[in-house]
C-alpha cells in the first residue's frame, strides 16, 4: 500500500503522522512551502509570528496526543492557565483549579459583574444541558437559544456571545446552537477539570505541531512535497493518480473550497467567514492584566498578550472591520485597548474564507467519499465541531484509521 495525503494542514499531518506509524508509506503533498495550512508561523516585516491568532484548550486532547507523538512537548510549549474571561466594563469569570464539575459552578457563582439571580438561573439552565446530554431538540440559531433559555444578561453578551464567536467564528444570530453546545460539552461541561484551561503558545504555531511533524514524518520514512499543488486527481478500481503517478488510495485534506476542483463529487456547500489578526507593538515593559482580555465586539472580539509588549487581536465573522483599510482597523483597534499612545509597529492578516460558517442545519461531508480509494479529512468534515484545529487533528487520524481497516 502506497497512500498519497493531498494538503499539509492540521489534518493532512495528523492523517499522514498516523499513516506513517502504521508502517504505511506515505506521501503529503503541500502546495505551501512548510506544513501548517491556516495555523502556520509567517515571517512577517522580519518577525516570525503566526499567519493567524489562535487559542487552543485543554479540551484538545487528541491535538496534544500528536503532539507527543512527534515530539512535541506541550507542557514546554503552552502556557497553561485555568480558564479566565474578563473585559473592560468589570465583568470576570475565573475557574478555580477544583474538580469538575466544581471549578465551573465555582467560577460562575464568583463572576463579579453579575447579579445572584442572574448566576441562579444560568447555573439551573447549565445544569439542564447537561442532563440532556447537551442534546437539543432542534438545532436552532445560538440567539434563539439563549432567547428561550432567558439568557438575556450579562452573561449573555459578557460570556455566552463571545465564547460562541471565539469557537465557531460566527456570531450568535447565525451560528448553530447544537455545535456551541457541543463545544460546552467538552469543555465547560467536561468531567475533566483539566480540558477547561486556556493554551497559550509560547511559540509560533511552525513550533506547536508542523516542524516537529515535518521532521518526525522524514525521520521514520515519509515523504514530503512542499512546494507542490496537486493539479489533478483520478480514480478507478485499482488505484488513484496524483497528477499521474500512482498511489494505493488518497486522502484529500486541502480545504473544501480547493477539494471541490480535484474531486467535485461532493453534496456539501459551505459558506464562509473571514478572519482577521492585528499584531500591535507597544514598548516591551507594557503587558495586559491576564494574557487574554474580552474587546467586547467593537470592531475585535479578544486580545492576547504575546509577551515582549506585543498583542495580537483577533476579529472573526463578517462585520464592519471589513471595510476598515490596515491602518483604520489597527488604529481603531488600539482605541478599543485603551492605548492612546501610537503602536511602534503593527501588521494586519486578513484571511478572506478562514473558516466555514457554523450555522445550523449544515451538511457536512463524511470521511468517506463514494470512491472507496478516496477519503477526506478537513475539520468540515469532522461534523461534531464547528470548525477547529482538534476537529482537524480528529478527521485526519480517522481517515487514516479508516483507510487502513479497509
Amino acid at each position: 500500500m502506497r497512500v498519497a495525503v493531498i494538503g499539509g494542514g492540521w489534518a493532512g499531518i495528523a492523517a499522514a503522522v498516523e499513516l506513517t506509524a502504521r508502517g504505511t508509506p506515505c506521501t503529503l503533498f503541500e502546495a505551501g512551502r512548510v506544513l501548517g495550512g491556516r495555523a502556520r508561523s509567517a515571517n512577517l516585516d522580519g518577525r516570525v509570528l503566526d499567519n493567524g491568532q489562535h487559542i487552543l484548550l485543554g479540551a484538545y486532547r487528541d491535538t496534544l496526543e500528536l503532539m507527543r507523538q512527534v515530539g512535541a512537548d506541550p507542557e514546554q510549549l503552552f502556557d497553561r492557565r485555568p480558564l479566565r474571561v474578563i473585559d473592560s466594563a468589570g465583568f470576570e469569570l475565573v475557574l478555580p483549579r477544583l474538580p469538575a464539575p466544581l471549578n465551573v459552578a465555582w467560577g460562575l457563582l464568583a463572576a463579579r459583574g453579575v447579579g445572584f439571580g442572574e448566576k441562579l438561573r444560568t447555573a439551573i439552565w447549565m445544569d439542564g444541558i447537561k442532563r440532556r446530554g447537551f442534546r437539543l431538540a432542534a438545532d436552532i440559531t445560538v440567539a434563539q437559544w439563549l432567547d428561550a433559555a432567558g439568557q438575556t444578561g450579562v452573561l449573555r453578551s459578557h460570556l455566552w456571545e463571545p465564547l460562541c464567536l471565539a469557537a465557531l467564528n460566527t456570531p450568535v444570530d447565525r451560528a448553530s446552537a447544537q455545535l456551541f453546545a457541543n463545544v460546552l460539552r467538552d469543555s465547560l461541561g467536561s468531567p475533566r477539570r483539566e480540558d477547561t484551561d486556556l493554551l497559550l503558545p509560547r511559540v509560533p504555531l511552525g513550533q506547536v505541531l508542523p516542524e516537529p511533524a515535518a521532521n518526525w514524518l522524514q525521520a521514520h520514512g515519509a515523504e514530503l512535497r512542499l512546494g507542490q499543488r496537486v493539479h489533478s486527481l483520478a480514480a478507478d478500481d485499482a488505484q488513484v493518480a496524483v497528477d499521474g503517478e500512482t498511489f494505493t488510495a488518497a486522502i484529500i485534506a486541502t480545504a473544501p473550497q480547493h477539494r471541490a476542483a480535484l474531486w467535485p463529487d461532493s453534496t456539501a456547500v459551505l459558506d464562509f467567514e473571514p478572519i482577521a489578526t492585528v499584531y500591535l507593538q507597544f514598548p516591551t515593559d507594557f503587558s495586559l492584566p491576564f494574557p487574554l482580555h474580552n474587546l467586547l465586539g467593537g470592531h475585535g472580539q479578544w486580545v492576547i498578550d504575546r509577551g515582549q509588549g506585543l498583542l495580537g487581536c483577533v476579529l472573526s465573522g463578517h462585520g464592519d472591520w471589513e471595510a476598515l483599510s490596515d491602518e483604520a482597523l489597527a488604529e481603531a483597534l488600539q482605541a478599543e485597548i485603551g492605548q492612546p499612545a501610537g503602536a511602534l509597529w503593527h501588521k494586519v492578516v486578513r484571511e478572506k474564507r478562514a473558516t466555514f460558517a457554523a450555522c445550523p442545519g449544515l451538511t457536512r461531508p463524511d470521511c468517506r467519499t463514494a470512491h472507496p480509494r478516496l477519503w477526506l479529512a478537513g475539520d468540515h468534515s469532522w461534523a461534531d465541531y464547528p470548525a477547529t484545529l482538534e476537529g482537524a487533528v480528529r478527521s485526519g487520524r480517522r481517515a487514516a484509521r479508516q483507510l487502513l481497516n479497509g
